[in-house]
C-alpha cells in the first residue's frame, strides 16, 4: 500500500489531491448539449468543495481551469466565471489555462506548483470543454468592403485558421498524424480495435460496480457517461469505414469521440483544514514535446521525465492512466514503457468514457487516486498527449 499518511509535519510543502469530481462525460449533440460549458464548470467547481466539510469557500486561494477552445461560452476566462456561477465569494480568483488536450492536467501540476511554494493552501484546479457547443468563427476582413465570400470555421477540433509560415507536416489532421504513426510502428487495425473494446468494457464494469458513483455528478438530466458501449465487439469495430485514409486504420470505434463536460480537483496542502483525509500526494510532474505530427507518443518522454523527478522507475508503478485520444497512440505510448496493460485504464478510458478536452486531465487524475486507493498500490502515473506535439504526465503517490 502507499507510505500512508502518518504525519502531517513529514509532508509540509507537499500537494495532496483530496477530492475528485466530473460530469458525466456527454456525446457531442447528446444530453448535454444544452448545457453551457461555464455552467458545467460551476458545477464541478461548487460540487468539488462540497467534498470539504468544513472548508469556507472563502479560503480557496484559486481556481484554476482548463479549456482548450476559449471561442465560445467558455471566453472571458471560464475559471473565473465558473467561481462566479457556483456562488462563491466574489474575492475567490478564478483563471482559465490552455495546452489543449492537456489544459486541466496542467492546471493540476500549475495548482500542486502553487502549494508546494507556499502560495496557497487550497486550490481547485479542472477543466471543461463544450465540444457541441464550440461556435464557428469568422475571420475580420483586412481591409473594409470586401467583394468576395467568406467561410465559417469550426472551432470543436483540431487546426483553424492556421498560419501559412506553418510547415504542412505539422498541420495535419489529429487523424492522419495517428495514421502516419500507426504506419511507422506496424500498429494495425485489429490491435487497435481490440485495445477499443477492453476500454468499453472495462469502463461498463466499473459503472456497474459503483466505481464512479462519488467521482460523477450528474448534471443535465445525465447520471453517467452516454458513449460506453458495453456490447462493442471486436467484428462490430472491424467493419467500420476508415475516418481519415480510405486504406487506413483509425475509425470512429478505435478514436475518442467528441463530447462535452467538466471536471474538478480539489488540491490542498498538509495542513488544509478541510475535514477529510488526502487522497495522493502529487510526487513529480513531466512535460515533453516533439514533432507536432507525433504527438501522439509524447507521453512517452513526460512519463519517463516525471518518474525520474519522483526518484522511482516503472516497475515501481502500480496503476496507469492514460488519456486515450487514439487506440494507436496509446499502445504506442504502451510498448514503449513497456509496462502491463493490465495496469492501465483499468476503469476504462476515453475511447468509452470520452474526451472533452479540457477536462480529461483531471479525469485521469481523479481515477488514478482512486485506483491507487482500491488496489492498494503505491505509486501511479497520469498521462495525456497533446495536439501540436506535447505530452503531460503526474505521479502520484496513494496516502490514503
Amino acid at each position: 500500500m502507499g507510505c500512508g499518511f502518518e504525519s502531517h509535519r513529514a509532508y509540509m510543502g507537499d500537494a495532496f489531491v483530496y477530492a475528485g469530481l466530473r460530469t458525466p462525460f456527454g456525446r457531442y449533440a447528446g444530453a448535454l448539449a444544452g448545457s453551457r460549458p461555464d455552467d458545467l464548470a460551476a458545477a464541478v467547481v461548487r460540487g468539488v468543495l462540497g467534498r470539504a466539510p468544513r472548508l469556507d469557500p472563502g479560503a480557496v486561494d484559486d481556481v484554476i481551469l482548463g479549456c482548450a477552445n476559449g471561442a465560445g461560452e467558455d471566453n472571458r476566462n471560464v475559471g473565473r466565471m465558473a467561481v462566479l456561477l457556483a456562488g462563491l465569494p466574489v474575492s475567490v480568483p478564478g483563471v482559465t489555462v490552455n495546452r489543449l488536450c492537456g489544459s486541466s492536467l496542467q492546471a493540476t501540476m500549475d495548482a500542486s506548483r502553487m502549494i508546494e511554494t507556499g502560495d496557497a493552501h487550497v486550490v481547485v484546479a479542472g477543466g471543461v470543454e463544450s465540444m457541441t457547443r464550440a461556435p464557428w468563427v469568422l475571420p475580420k476582413p483586412g481591409r473594409g468592403f470586401p467583394v468576395g465570400s467568406e467561410t465559417l470555421v469550426s472551432t470543436t477540433l483540431g487546426w483553424r485558421l492556421v498560419n501559412p509560415r506553418m510547415p504542412e507536416e505539422f498541420t495535419a489532421s489529429l487523424g492522419e498524424c495517428n495514421e502516419q504513426l500507426a504506419h511507422e510502428l506496424g500498429i494495425g487495425q485489429a490491435r487497435q480495435d481490440a485495445f477499443a473494446v477492453l476500454s468499453h468494457q472495462r469502463a461498463a464494469q466499473a459503472w456497474a460496480d459503483g466505481f464512479y458513483d462519488d467521482l460523477v455528478l450528474p448534471v443535465g438530466g445525465l447520471d453517467r457517461d452516454e458513449g460506453i458501449r458495453p456490447d462493442a465487439d471486436p467484428e462490430t469495430l472491424a467493419g467500420l469505414k476508415p475516418a481519415f485514409r480510405a486504406d487506413g486504420t483509425i475509425t470512429a470505434g478505435n478514436a475518442s469521440p467528441l463530447n462535452d463536460g467538466a471536471s474538478a480537483l480539489l488540491v490542498a496542502s498538509a495542513d488544509a483544514d478541510l475535514g477529510l483525509d488526502p487522497l495522493a500526494r502529487i510526487a513529480a510532474r513531466g512535460v515533453a514535446a516533439r514533432e507536432p505530427q507525433r504527438f501522439g507518443i509524447a507521453p512517452v518522454e513526460a512519463a519517463d521525465r516525471a518518474l525520474a523527478a519522483a526518484g522511482i522507475a516503472w516497475s515501481d508503478v502500480g496503476a496507469v492512466e492514460l488519456n486515450e485520444a487514439f487506440a494507436v497512440q496509446s499502445l504506442a505510448c504502451l510498448d514503449a514503457w513497456q509496462v502491463d496493460p493490465d495496469l492501465v485504464n483499468t476503469r476504462g478510458g476515453a475511447i468509452a468514457i470520452g474526451h472533452p478536452l479540457g477536462a480529461s486531465g483531471a479525469r485521469v487524475v481523479a481515477t488514478l487516486a482512486k485506483v491507487l486507493v482500491e488496489r492498494q498500490e503505491r505509486w501511479g502515473v497520469a498521462a495525456i498527449c497533446i495536439g501540436v506535439g506535447q505530452g503531460l504526465a503526474v505521479v502520484l503517490e496513494n496516502v490514503a
